[in-house]
């Protein structure tokens, strides 16, 4: 049964570990995005979602804020967790 846990351990390590990959290479390209073409973004959004710049650039930042409170506690501090029990 131990062999099993381990299995499953290394499985659960490998997922988090992809999770975090995957989760914090869309965080890091959308803060450059947005941070080093502002106005393509805004030009983008702005065709669907019409609204004035300095909402956007607030609707921005909270979804960016938001997007790293998960990213760190549902993929990065599981992987940890699970580097530190495996």
């Amino acid at each position: 049964m131990i062999d099993g846990v381990i299995m499953e351990i290394e499985i659960l390590t490998a997922f988090f570990m992809w999770c975090s990959i995957i989760n914090g290479g869309l965080l890091l390209f959308w803060t450059l995005m947005w941070m080093l073409f502002p106005n393509l973004v805004y030009k983008t959004q702005s065709s669907w979602f019409p609204m004035p710049r300095e909402q956007f650039d607030l609707v921005m930042y909270k979804f960016i804020g938001l997007f790293k409170i998960l990213f760190l506690v549902f993929n990065l501090v599981p992987y940890l967790a699970m580097l530190i029990v495996g």
